[in-house]
């Protein structure tokens, strides 16, 4: 090659090298600046517009916003939570490799770490608090029953892992529903309850248990392949049996058990 041959194809090289690196800052400044909105895309993605994200603020790397349900267009987002969920992503998310922190002190009892690739999370035990009167959403005969209270969940380290279009879930959950009540009855609370969770893969056993109060509830069951299938039994303290009756028929059907009645509760 000539000497002009050579410092034309030097030019050329120079200038593509000087493309690709002005190509590589405008990407990185791209990414740098993503707005914290787009985590409340991804947060739709993940759980099929049930959940969206409302008032985000800051970026996708590091942002805060509250969750809420996700609205009609034009449409407020009404938070699900208390407080604003604050979030640090690390970039390797680009490489594949997941790193997140999420902080909230007035839901969570401590930060969430999730680490894992795209397509299986490790996620560090914690609590989160909930408003009872989201089980109406679940509908009847919660809808009817509309309860109040507190409820927490809280579960040990979790292992979660992307199946296709389903979820699979190792680990164990707790669901405290506490001081229990409902405009159904003059009776406040009806009671404290416990739901655990025994998470194997995509199914997972459930029992549930009374801590206290004059509605006892009890029985088990499981989910199995998106379904909920559950036996168990609701029934009044001793003395509080006509108090309690218009409630517990909403719940159920009534029968006979042993020398008391009870109300069936079968979900199938």
């Amino acid at each position: 090659m000539n000497e002009a041959g050579q410092h034309s194809g030097g030019r050329w090289t120079r200038a593509v090298l000087w493309l690709a690196a002005a190509l590589l800052t405008v990407a990185i400044t791209v990414l740098a600046s993503c707005p914290a909105s787009w985590m409340g895309i991804l947060l739709e993605k993940q759980t099929a517009g049930r959940l969206t994200l409302g008032d985000p603020q800051g970026s996708l790397w590091r942002g805060s916003a509250f969750v809420g349900g996700a609205a009609g267009k034009n449409e407020p987002v009404t938070p699900l939570l208390p407080g604003r969920f604050a979030w640090q992503l690390s970039p390797l998310v680009l490489i594949g490799r997941v790193d997140l922190l999420l902080e909230n002190a007035q839901a969570l009892t401590q930060p969430v770490q999730v680490q894992g690739s795209w397509s299986e999370w490790h996620v560090s035990g914690s609590a989160i608090t909930l408003p009872a009167e989201r089980l109406s959403g679940l509908g009847a005969p919660l809808n009817t029953v509309q309860p109040s209270g507190t409820m927490q969940l809280s579960w040990g380290p979790l292992q979660i892992t992307r199946e296709s279009a389903a979820v699979a879930l190792v680990g164990q959950t707790t669901l405290a529903l506490n001081d229990v009540a409902s405009r159904m009855s003059p009776v406040r609370p009806l009671g404290s309850y416990v739901v655990k969770m025994d998470w194997q893969g995509l199914q997972a056993g459930l029992q549930l248990s009374t801590v206290r109060g004059p509605m006892l509830l009890s029985g088990s069951g499981k989910f199995a392949n998106g379904r909920m299938q559950f036996s168990g039994k609701a029934e009044a303290e001793a003395g509080q049996e006509d108090k309690l009756a218009n409630l517990l028929n909403l719940l159920g059907q009534r029968r006979r058990d042993g020398d008391k009645n009870s109300i069936a509760l079968e979900f199938k």
